[in-house]
């Protein structure tokens, strides 16, 4: 019959029409739940590259402001990777030398095969002592385990990172949390490894989570350190025409203890958390009226037409060396962009008629267009070989010699006999023989005194 055949036919269209409302999208705003905060929910972008597909890390939190004060003191604290002495040196080295006005003075309190709880039992002794206003944290090495993660072993490493912020901020020190940085390798000398590399990883990933949680719910800063040294990992190889006989090796040669390079990741994770804005100094010149500035800490004079001297009290970060060298300072500088955001020397050039300069800064000369000029040029990153290079390695040498007492005077003589039998004398004892080396490294830096030269060049050339 054609409406017998007619009705089924208009349920079917009427049933399209309507929407399809499921039970869980009935009331799609879910209850307040007093005390619970849902959301956000926030991953990092990851980089188009199937080596990232295994992770989904956390979105850390931005740096903030600048966290440092003038006189601040800061403890460096961690474990094998803090006692190599590289990452702490390159920190405490820039904060000296391109930092002076802060004042900042700066310990360094590394321990082999530490993990949180090894710090939470020597920190009041160690490192409170010495009233530290600011310190910097970096574990998760070894309490990962070398192993795959599990739910217990994370919450076992958030108790007691949390209970060693907790601490210091009962002394009113202000806290950098630092993440892991990822490995390289399987650490081929502890036993108890298990699982892939990969699988490692991804429990130091599921632990730099972790440190960002307790980071923001302390109030604290964050230094991410994981997830930049793992893009390092992946693509420096090839930036860096690494081979099967010369590998470029960001965690280091046995993939948990990084060289230079991975050092400079892990100090620059560090530095920007501090809020640091990374402005060593911006010299003006007016071309066409002959005068020219400086910013704070640069002392202008012009000599001659283009021909600047300069007295300078604040350092850029000088480092030279093998450019696609693992173990190499200046190698590591193009792993982050280290020279944009922490070590800008700018010169701004402006007025002239020439299309071409010439600038000489020091031994060395490059070329800029005049737009280049008026924009901005960075001597730090243009000039590796510069005037400062000679009274910055001063600086750091003096860094390195009292950073390397620091680690005997807290393992071999506040954790030996003297120590135990009278921690106070063994104070007193050792910090006259660290004052000397503190006063080496905290003297005034010596002015440095340069000239600039620009000069146009010829069209014809």
């Amino acid at each position: 019959m054609p409406g017998a055949a007619a009705r089924p036919t208009a349920l079917i269209l009427l049933f399209a029409a309507l929407p399809l409302v499921w039970p869980s999208q009935v009331g799609a705003q879910p209850p307040v739940v007093e005390g619970v905060q849902l959301g956000p929910y926030e991953y990092e972008t990851k980089p188009d590259d199937p080596a990232f597909r295994m992770y989904h890390p956390r979105k850390a939190p931005p740096a903030g402001p600048l966290l440092l004060q003038k006189g601040d003191r800061l403890a460096i604290c961690g474990d094998s990777i803090t006692e190599q002495r590289k990452y702490s040196r390159i920190i405490e080295t820039y904060l000296t030398a391109c930092t002076p006005q802060l004042g900042v003075t700066v310990r360094q309190y590394g321990w082999s095969g530490e993990k949180t709880d090894g710090f939470l039992r020597r920190m009041d002794k160690d490192c409170l002592t010495f009233e530290p206003t600011v310190a910097t944290l970096c574990y998760g090495m070894n309490d990962a385990r070398y192993r795959p993660f599990d739910v217990t072993n994370g919450r076992w490493y958030e108790d007691h990172y949390r209970a060693i912020v907790r601490q210091f901020k009962v002394h009113g020190v202000r806290v950098v949390v630092g993440t892991p940085g990822c490995a390289g390798k399987t650490a081929s000398w502890v036993e108890s490894r298990s699982g892939t590399l990969d699988q490692q990883n991804i429990a130091l990933c599921a632990l730099r989570d972790i440190a960002i949680g307790v980071a923001e719910s302390e109030d604290c800063r964050l230094a991410d350190v994981f997830w930049p040294m793992l893009q390092a990992q992946v693509f420096a190889p090839d930036q860096h025409g690494a081979t099967a006989d010369n590998p470029y090796e960001v965690a280091g040669a046995d993939g948990i203890h990084p060289g230079w390079a991975g050092h400079v990741v892990m100090a620059y994770a560090f530095l920007k958390a501090m809020g640091l804005d990374g402005q060593i100094g911006e010299i003006n010149v007016d071309l066409a009226g002959g005068s020219a500035t400086g910013s704070e800490g640069h002392e202008v004079e012009t000599t001659g037409p283009g021909v600047l001297r300069v007295t300078s009290s604040r350092y850029p970060f000088c480092a030279t060396g093998d450019l696609h060298d693992d173990n190499s300072v200046r190698s590591g500088m193009t792993l982050v962009p280290f020279d944009a955001e922490l070590n800008r020397l700018t010169l701004v050039a402006s007025g002239g008629s020439a299309d071409r300069y010439q600038v000489t800064w020091g031994g060395a000369s490059r070329e800029f267009t005049a737009a280049e000029l008026e924009r901005g040029v960075n001597l730090a990153a243009e000039f590796v070989e510069n005037p400062f290079c000679a009274a910055f390695q001063e600086v750091d040498n003096a860094v390195e010699k009292k950073q390397a007492f620091e680690t005997h005077q807290v393992k071999k003589v506040f954790h030996g006999r003297s120590g135990r039998d009278d921690f106070d004398q063994a104070v007193r004892d050792t910090e006259a023989e660290r004052a000397p080396l503190a006063a080496a490294v905290q003297r005034p830096l010596p002015p440095v005194t340069h000239t600039i030269e620009l000069r146009p060049v010829s069209a014809s050339r």
